[in-house]
Order: C-alpha cells, then structure tokens, then sequence
C-alpha cells in the first residue's frame, strides 16, 4: 500500500514538472520529493517520469496513473482538512506573500490581533514586489494585483487600486498647474520602471464623465520601486503617478497633493489570493477571513479610491 506522502510528491510533482516546485508545496527538500517519487515508481515497477535538465515529463504510464490518483489524493486531503478543522483550532506555518510597502502598512498591522485570536499559527512573510506563483512556490495566500487566476486559484476582492498623479507642494508652487494628464509631460517626470518588463510605466488616466487620456511623463528620474518613486516626489523633485495606498498618508498629512484631482487611474483589484479547494486548509480560512474583515472595518476600499 503505497504511503500518502508517496502520492503527494507524485501528484504535486506532475502539476509542477519539477521535484523542487513540488518540494516548495508540500514543505519537503527536492531530494526528498525525488526519493518518494523514486520508491513509488520501484513498488509500481514503472516508470512515472522521464527526467531531463529541462524538467519531468510523464511517461505514458504516469499520465494514466496521474489521472487514476489525482482525483482520490483531493478527496483524501479534504477529509483530512475537515477533521482537523473540526477537532482544533487553525495550527501550522502560514506562507504570505505581499508587496512590501503595502504589507507593511496595512496588512502587518492586522496581525497582532490575527495572532492573538489563533496562537498557533506562525505566518511566514515573504515581502516582494513580484508576482508569485502561489502553486508552485507553495504559498498559502498571498495579496497583491495582477496575479493570473489559473486553475487551481480564487480571488477575493479587498480594494480597487487606483493611481494619482502627485507632487510635494513645494514644487508646484510658482508653477502652472494642468488641466488634463496631456499636460503632465510639461513638468518633470518621476517615471515607474516596470519589475516584470523593464520597460516604462504607461498609464491611462480617466475622470468621472469617462474621458481617457494617455499619460507621458518627462522623464527627470527613472526607478523600478515605488517607494524610491514616492521619496522622491516628497523631495519635490517632480510629478509622480502613485497608488492610492502608497499616496494615502501623505496626501493626509498634506506633504503631498493631487494634481489633477479629477482624474486617475483604474490599475485593477487589490485581491487576497488563495488556491480554491473545496475545504482550505482552517489557517488559510482563518486568515482571509480575517483580513477582509479588517479592510472591511478600516473602509480600506473606500479610503484608497480616487473618485
């Protein structure tokens, strides 16, 4: 009878293609994967994988005995993730992944309660401004925008993230101020650069009645982080396009203004991202719940809007 960690280091390597992707998932080193791996193929007397520099790739034998396993192994953890939500409190290590200056300024201080209330969940913060993999890099949850629902993931809205064009106040004084985004590019430009592409940030600006207008900054300083876009706005340096939640306490304290005050971007949802099982795991429920009831209780998605 073959042992579930057997099966899981199977299945999780066949939806990866890689024994150090499943590791990630199942909290086990790659060479551990790889021995589970390798003792199921010795008790089935096959072989499940061809291996290669470039990867797994299942044999035709895999393939038929990944569609036999699968569906049995998901039932089979679901069981188990029922029982133990039933019989104790959410327990275990909670891998998070979050941007760092939003994590750091809205999340984190969520988590003194959130820990209080389960004492025995650890998280786990991995503090990034890439997008992650939740799958294969085998986090629990993970907030941000942009991240690709691909099967096996679910969102949960939590904000709309707008962009706003700011300045310091110092640095609009004596200067005319625009009427429309076309007229940002006559003053200085503190351009975003892209983490993913490299390439400049393009923006699209919006007002209420629906009239777009693209945005072309003058480039004056050019950087791949938005705090470092943010720092340099409060210096008075130039414009800067801005989150609202990367704007927000600024714009209260009135270190920083709004621009164009009737315009800005719609750049997509802020979400909580987790992957869509019939019964997550009872950390991972306890978590996003509280979350979205802590942004819900602070009206984060009503103070982060432009309109």
């Amino acid at each position: 009878m073959e042992t579930l960690s057997n099966l899981e280091s199977f299945v999780r390597s066949a939806e990866s293609a890689s024994f150090s992707a499943a590791a990630r998932r199942l909290a086990l080193t790659p060479a551990a994967v790889s021995r589970n791996v390798a003792q199921l193929e010795r008790n089935l007397g096959v072989r499940l994988f061809q291996r290669s520099t470039r990867g797994l790739t299942l044999t035709e034998a895999g393939e038929r005995f990944l569609q036999s396993v699968s569906g049995g192994l998901d039932s089979i953890q679901r069981a188990i993730a029922e029982l133990a939500s039933q019989e104790g409190e959410p327990a275990g290590v909670l891998k998070l992944s979050a941007s760092l200056a939003f994590g750091r300024d809205y999340v984190l201080p969520l988590m003194p309660a959130f820990l209080a209330r389960y004492p025995a969940v650890v998280t786990d913060w991995h503090f990034d401004n890439r997008q992650v993999d939740l799958i294969a890099d085998g986090f629990d949850a993970a907030i941000g925008g942009g991240i690709e629902l691909t099967p096996g993931l679910v969102a949960r809205e939590l904000a709309r993230l707008h962009v706003v064009a700011v300045a310091a106040p110092s640095y609009m004084q004596g200067r005319p101020w625009p009427e429309n985004p076309a007229e940002l590019s006559d003053l200085d430009g503190l351009v975003m650069r892209s983490a993913q592409t490299g390439r400049l940030r393009l923006w699209l600006m919006r007002n209420a009645e629906g009239v777009e207008i693209a945005v072309e900054l003058k480039p004056r300083m050019i950087a791949n982080d938005p705090d470092a876009i943010c720092h340099g706005v409060l210096m008075g340096m130039g414009i800067g396009l801005l989150a609202m939640p990367h704007a927000l306490p600024h714009l209260e304290r009135g270190t920083l203004i709004r621009v164009l005050p009737d315009w800005y971007v719609d750049a997509g949802p802020i979400s909580l991202y987790f992957a869509s099982k019939k019964l997550p795991p009872a950390k991972t429920r306890a978590f996003v719940d509280f979350v979205t009831g802590g942004f819900r209780e602070q009206k984060l998605a009503i103070r982060f809007s432009a309109i």
